[in-house]
């Protein structure tokens, strides 16, 4: 995927904008038309879905991971179903990181599945039904807020606090997914992570629906380690500059940043460049996790690439964990619940 043009984060008034609306109604009357068909297929376990309202990164894998972790700390099996982005795998596939590779599976997928069973199955039914079959009892999907065929039972969507939903307007005009009126019947939670004001007309619209509004950041797992030598940071994500800026916050020495296309599969020449330029400074270098876990299995240059690169991590902490804990576990009663009537 190719990194989200600035346009996108503008007002409406664009001219490229403006120009590329009459297929931005188009796609946006397909795209609506398909998230109100009837759910699709219902599976034995609670299905919860961590998603977002734009194309690019908005926080949903570490969100997905959190709620994993505090699904876990209340006595749940959780599992996580992926589409695969960037991987040729199909699915359904239970994802073994030892023998499954970024190529294969995606980025995402091998992050997840140092976590907690992860399946990546482009068809979701087949694969939420694997993760049921394998023991899990709560499960996960990491994106799929748009995609109708698997019911969820609940649904957390996650907005980036300082970018919202950029000029409002579909794919191609802008960032949406899906006109925003037919996103929002479908949401149960608002994930808002990190600070600022642009995400705020989405919270009043929240709260004025009666939907739950829960405030997260982003925190490094680690900070003492990252103010020594000078960095060269580089990244290949929905927006590599949210990840500088991370850096940025606890005082890393940023002396260069290199920022890539979205899951971006590094080339020789990439990793010979980043090499070198870090050599010729005296630059440590510093990427995401997704980012190493694209570099994983690599070799030559790409593999002296990882072998030199550290993974600057960081996980979502939400506001009030224990009031998630309590909606995750209210999700898992439900099901227990009806499937026992």
């Amino acid at each position: 995927m190719r990194s989200a043009p600035s346009f996108w984060w503008r007002d409406r008034r664009s001219p490229i904008a403006l120009g590329l609306a009459p297929i931005s109604t188009l796609y946006g009357l397909v795209s609506g038309w398909r998230m109100n068909r009837p759910a699709g297929k219902r599976i034995s376990v609670p299905v919860v879905c961590v998603g977002n309202f734009v194309v690019g990164g908005a926080g949903k894998t570490p969100t997905a991971m959190a709620l994993a972790r505090i699904a876990r700390s209340r006595g749940l099996k959780p599992g996580f179903l992926t589409r695969g982005y960037g991987g040729e795998e199909a699915g359904p596939l239970i994802v073994d990181p030892a023998s499954c590779g970024p190529e294969r599976v995606g980025d995402e997928a091998l992050l997840l599945a140092a976590i907690a069973p992860t399946v990546v199955s482009r068809d979701r039914p087949p694969g939420g039904a694997l993760l049921a079959a394998n023991g899990v009892d709560f499960i996960i999907m990491d994106d799929g807020f748009q995609n109708p065929s698997l019911a969820k039972d609940y649904s957390f969507v996650v907005v980036d606090a300082e970018t919202g939903i950029g000029n409002g307007m579909v794919v191609p005009s802008g960032p949406l997914r899906a006109p925003l009126k037919f996103q929002f019947q479908h949401v149960d939670a608002l994930v808002v992570i990190g600070e600022g004001e642009t995400a705020d007309p989405l919270i009043r619209a929240a709260a004025r629906a009666g939907r739950a509004i829960l405030r997260a950041e982003l925190q490094p797992t680690s900070i003492k380690d990252w103010r020594k030598t000078p960095i060269l940071a580089y990244a290949g994500i929905g927006r590599p500059e949210k990840f500088f800026a991370s850096l940025a916050a606890i005082r890393a020495p940023i002396a260069k940043t290199m920022a890539f296309p979205d899951h971006h599969r590094y080339t020789e020449i990439d990793a010979e460049r980043l090499i070198a330029h870090a050599d010729a400074a005296g630059l440590r270098l510093v990427t995401t996790e997704k980012d190493m876990a694209r570099l994983s299995g690599t070799t030559a240059a790409a593999g002296r690439l990882r072998e030199r690169s550290e993974a600057f991590a960081v996980n979502v902490r939400f506001e009030n964990s224990v009031a998630v804990g309590e909606m995750v576990l209210e999700v898992a009663r439900g099901i227990e619940t009806a499937s026992g009537a």
